[in-house]
């Protein structure tokens, strides 16, 4: 948004800068890895010599007086010197803030990159500070901890493993919201671990200690070595020409350090639970070092007196951080506006909007940074519309995030018109907000209440529209574009300022919903690139409406690493990210020499079998008229999706497999759901919460819903279309059978991804419609079903109720998740047992289940039983054949399942099995 060549030019230089001490950070404890991995070194003097230079000397041991703890961080200088040829430059003068040997060197000390990065356990000058007070400020230390850090001995004495043996424990295991027991104390049985594995769509979940871990310590050690090994050969794949944009090729490196350093624990010693990934708490480190330095950095503080204050920590209580929180609102109503024309491009529509808001999200998030000149590091959070930044709190940065606040309200008016927008919030802190505590008034859980009541506040002042400003002027420009150009026709309620597009009139934000719908239903555009300017090439597909200020295009690979080499050298070029669905090999590693945004979703698509079998698209005996073939690799409809929920009816007559009719309702079914009490998860969750906790249990949830369940509905339910996934919630459209089972799969999955913590509850509304109904009923059904699940309650031992939440609904009926799976099992065993029987019998079975349901308020309807016998009997006269022996023995199995298993134990939940019957056997 600055025109003057010169502020940015400064600008960029200073971005780079910060850039630079966020990269230190980040690589702070490099040598954990390489260290477990044996990294092999020039020769056993240069380690020494390493040890002496960056490792503490506490205390002499028994058996050793050259003993030194913390050599991980000699590691870190030697991993340095290693990957350097495949860094960008972090030497010599162009290296700023860094500096070599007698430039502007303090006390003749070495201020490089490679000494601020691993002098953290005995840092010396300014820099190295910086870093140091990032790694302590992340970890949560208190006064107390932070008097023996640096004493402590890398070995466990808890555990009886070391930080070679000892694998990460997982953070769902610990969350215990209940009202007795949260935050009652730590404790140590702990069952769970991550495997030591690259981060892929399988290593995300959890396994059994007993299964990954060991004291095996040269196959520990192996099993270092080999992702060492993947992480240098990976580190080549970041396309060359991006080195020369420091904060683009950090954003790549900083998803390559997520992919190998996900499941590695950070911290080992004295008795802690290693339950923060290295990657974790890395990159609040590489958060916090950057805020901290531009802190002094913009005030232009002596460092030498901050170096001081700093090593005696006498300034922790100074609030030198801004935590800049935003948020996404008027989701729902942007993604399911309604016009004339959205039933007829209702898949494309709903593809285009709902990766249109998150890339609201993300260049909101990305106009904050780029205004502040922070890198990518600086963001701890991004999930479901939700992000979260670091920055330093000075009075020039709080008024460019003032004017970023209102350029934001400006754009979001000016196109949505205020129906969504971005609440942008800040809160001061200071390093002792960060401490970790079990207690209420500890540091940390104290900013985490000021944190979650400054987002509810900004909320509640969206636009500031009474703030005496002349915004309401917006509105008079809207009724005369109104005037001019007409009502869009996809929304319904936009001017459609665009003109014609795909033989309508839509308004600009309309044109680029099906733009993006289009765009990626293109197979081959798997990056998604961010710039200043408008990004053209024969290999790019771009939208037209600046998103917040930045040109967006879509690109294959080859594109984005070749084509745009200039651009990024150039730093216009700020984001280019691999927005690919997961690969069908559950263990192939996400990384692949991009940035990473697991946005795109599934996109269900015709395959060579659909082609051949393409009869169930007919018509048929339903009289629905047939939807038609397209080529194999072709989207498929949501027309075609409803077809997919019929079946074969091999019952009927003796024709060939393939000449047996298809029977079934042609429906969709909506499923929405997200987890329980996620605030309070958050907020009370954790025994004793920290910085680094809170970005981890924020990044390992959205994994769920954004890495896995793509790639479920790939692999398992190829015939789900994602609408939106990621953060703690989803909404998904397919066939409606189908959905039935994936619901139940779902929470099954999502029951072992939080290693069966019972705490973490798991919603689901699932709404049946046929393919034609509007999308904003279909949002609206779907999201009045979940509302039911969330207020779903049970009675309790003492007669009372307890909201219980954790449930699904479906076919009106709100019931838990175990009571669902056995009424599917109780639809399969209806299935089995009514073969043979009339359609209008499973019909009037419906009436049992009303009478019964009725019994206590009408005693009468206790005749329920002896219509049902009477009913069922009749149906037996009619099946040819049965003589009245097999007929008393087929009653009684009928009577047994159906009246005894079936009405008696579900009450009216058995409508869930009854309906699901009858629509599956439609003729």
């Amino acid at each position: 948004m600055n025109t003057d060549d010169n502020t940015d030019d400064a600008n960029r230089q200073l971005l780079e800068a910060t850039s630079r001490v966020a990269l230190a950070g980040l690589l702070h404890d490099l040598g954990k890895l390489a260290q477990r991995a044996d990294m092999p070194v020039p020769d056993t003097e240069t380690l020494d010599v390493n040890k002496q230079i960056y490792c503490p000397n506490p205390k002499p041991h028994p058996n050793s007086p050259g003993w030194f703890s913390h050599v991980h961080a000699a590691y870190t200088a030697l991993a340095l010197d290693a990957i350097e040829p495949d860094l960008p430059p972090i030497r010599g003068r162009d290296a700023s803030p860094f500096q070599e040997y007698g430039e502007g060197r303090a006390g003749g000390a070495d201020d490089s990159l490679i000494n601020a990065a691993a002098k953290h356990h005995k840092p010396e000058t300014f820099l190295q500070w910086i870093v140091a007070t990032a790694d302590r400020a992340a970890s949560g230390l208190d006064r107390e901890k932070f008097g023996r850090y640096n004493t402590a001995s890398d070995e466990s004495p808890t555990t009886g493993k070391n930080h070679y043996t000892t694998r990460q424990y997982t953070l769902f295991e610990q969350i215990d919201i209940g009202p007795e027991t949260a935050g009652a104390g730590p404790k140590s049985n702990w069952n769970f671990r991550y495997p030591l594995m690259p981060l892929s769509v399988e290593s995300i979940f959890p396994e059994l200690a007993s299964h990954c871990e060991s004291t095996d310590r040269p196959a520990a050690r192996a099993e270092y070595a080999e992702l060492w090994n993947g992480f240098r050969e990976a580190l080549k794949r970041i396309p060359n020409p991006h080195r020369a944009n420091l904060p683009l090729w950090l954003d790549h490196f900083d998803a390559l350090w997520m992919a190998f350093a996900h499941a590695v624990p950070s911290a080992t010693a004295f008795g802690t639970v290693p339950d923060i990934s290295l990657y974790d708490h890395s990159r609040v480190v590489a958060a916090l070092s950057a805020a901290l330095w531009r802190y002094h950095h913009d005030r232009q503080d002596d460092s030498e007196k901050v170096r001081t204050l700093l090593a005696r920590r006498k300034d922790w209580d100074e609030q030198k951080f801004l935590f800049v929180q935003g948020d996404l609102f008027g989701i729902q109503d942007f993604i399911f506006a309604a016009g004339g024309e959205t039933t007829k491009r209702a898949a494309k529509l709903l593809r285009g909007r709902s990766f249109y808001v998150t890339l609201l999200a993300e260049c909101a998030a990305l106009r904050v940074l780029d205004e502040l000149a922070l890198p990518p590091t600086s963001q701890i959070v991004n999930a479901a519309g939700k992000f979260q930044i670091i920055a330093p709190n000075t009075v020039d940065v709080i008024e460019k995030l003032r004017e970023t606040r209102q350029r934001l309200d400006d754009w979001f008016l000016k196109h949505t018109f205020g129906q969504s927008g971005v609440g942008l919030a800040w809160t001061r802190a200071s390093c002792n907000d960060l401490a970790s505590g079990s207690k209420p008034d500890s540091g940390f859980r104290r900013l985490t209440r000021r944190l979650f009541g400054a987002l509810d506040d900004v909320k509640l002042r969206r636009f500031d529209l009474c703030a005496g400003n002349s915004r309401p002027t917006v509105f008079d420009d809207y009724l005369r574009s109104i005037g001019k150009h007409g009502l869009c026709e996809i929304d319904g309620r936009s001017p459609a300022d665009f003109g014609e597009f795909d033989d309508i009139k839509v308004s600009q934000l309309a044109a680029d919903h099906i733009k993006i719908g289009n765009f990626l239903a293109n197979s081959d555009r798997e990056r998604l690139l961010i710039s200043r300017r408008p990004i053209n090439g024969p290999n790019v597909d771009s939208i037209v409406l600046p998103v917040l200020g930045f040109a967006v295009g879509f690109a294959d690979g080859a594109a984005a690493s070749g084509e745009f080499g200039t651009l990024a050298g150039g730093g216009e070029l700020l984001r280019a990210w691999d927005i690919s669905v997961p690969s069908a090999d559950p263990r192939a590693t996400l990384f692949q020499g991009y940035a990473r945004r697991d946005v795109s979703g599934w996109i269900p698509r015709f395959t060579d079998d659909d082609i051949s079998d393409a009869s169930r698209y007919a018509g048929g005996a339903t009289r629905e008229p047939a939807v038609g073939i397209p080529e194999a690799e072709d989207i498929k409809t949501f027309e075609h999706l409803a077809c997919e929920a019929r079946d074969r009816d091999f019952r009927a007559g003796k024709a060939a497999p393939e000449q047996a009719r298809w029977i079934g309702v042609r429906a969709l079914m909506t499923l929405k759901g997200d987890v329980d009490n996620l605030g309070t998860i958050f907020q009370k969750g954790l025994n004793a919460p920290s910085l680094s906790r809170m970005a981890s249990l924020s990044r390992q949830m959205n994994a769920f819903f954004a890495v896995y369940l793509p790639h479920l509905c790939r692999i398992e339910f190829p015939n789900t279309y994602t609408v939106f996934a990621g953060g703690d919630d989803f909404f998904l459209i397919g066939p409606w059978t189908q959905q039935m089972e994936l619901a139940s799969r779902l929470r099954d999955d999502f029951d072992r991804y939080v290693a069966g913590n019972r705490e973490i509850g798991f919603s689901v509304g699932l709404a049946m419609t046929k393919p034609g109904r509007p999308v904003r009923e279909i949002g609206e059904m779907a999201e009045d079903a979940l509302e039911n699940a969330k207020n779903f309650q049970r009675a309790s031992a003492d007669a009372g109720t307890v909201a219980r939440k954790n449930a699904v609904t479906c076919f009106g009926r709100t019931i838990e998740w175990s009571r669902y799976r056995m009424l599917l099992e109780a639809r399969a065993s209806l299935a089995a047992h009514v073969r043979g029987l009339s359609h209008g019998y499973v019909y009037d079975l419906l009436q049992f289940v009303d009478l019964f349901d009725g019994v206590k308020h009408r005693p009468e309807n206790a005749v329920w039983r002896s219509r049902f016998y009477y009913r069922t009997a009749r149906a037996l006269e009619n099946v040819p054949g049965l003589k009245a022996h097999d007929r008393r023995q087929r009653l009684e199995t009928l009577a047994q399942t159906i009246a005894e298993q079936g009405i008696e134990h579900f009450g009216g939940d058995y409508r869930v099995a009854l309906f699901s019957h009858l629509y599956r056997n439609r003729h």
